[in-house]
């Protein structure tokens, strides 16, 4: 099996994984699938599905938290669980978008890629759905991280 086919099988399981969402509710902190989720909750929710270990649960947080805290916090999470981000002209399926509303504010929404042109997520307005990254998205796009396989035993 060539590292090719094993990369795309892996980005189509992150895909299929996120798919499998789409209709759950929006709920603020939580992440359950069918019953309710937010952006965070969502990401956070595939990737301990497909890297096949857990992400350090965050603490309480308010709608509003990255306009109070100051701290990159969603940026520096997903550094710390999935490395360094990708430049976007290397973006492919499967990897977490991370979107801050303005320049010089923290990233506050999340993710996951299904093809160059458009990504899933939990949108407090619709609930988890796939939407078109069209210019409006992209111009806030903070970062781009890849889901990392996940480790043999």
């Amino acid at each position: 099996m060539s590292t090719l086919d094993a990369e795309g099988r892996h980005r189509a399981r992150i895909v299929e994984a996120a798919r499998s969402w789409i209709g759950t509710p929006y709920r603020h902190q939580a992440s359950r699938k069918g019953v309710g989720c937010d952006c965070l909750g969502l990401v956070r929710a595939v990737f301990e599905e497909i890297a096949g270990r857990p992400v350090d649960p965050p603490a309480p947080y308010q709608p509003d938290w990255a306009e109070r805290s100051g701290a990159d916090r969603l940026v520096e999470a997903a550094r710390r669980h999935c490395g360094e981000p990708v430049p976007f002209a290397r973006a492919r399926a499967g990897d977490i978008v991370l979107f801050r509303w303005r320049e010089g504010v923290a990233a506050k929404h999340a993710g996951i890629l299904t093809d160059p042109d458009h990504f899933i997520h939990a949108y407090e307005a619709a609930g988890v759905i796939e939407s078109a990254l069209v210019f409006s998205w992209r111009r806030r796009i903070a970062a781009i991280h890849r889901i990392p396989r996940p480790i043999p035993l």
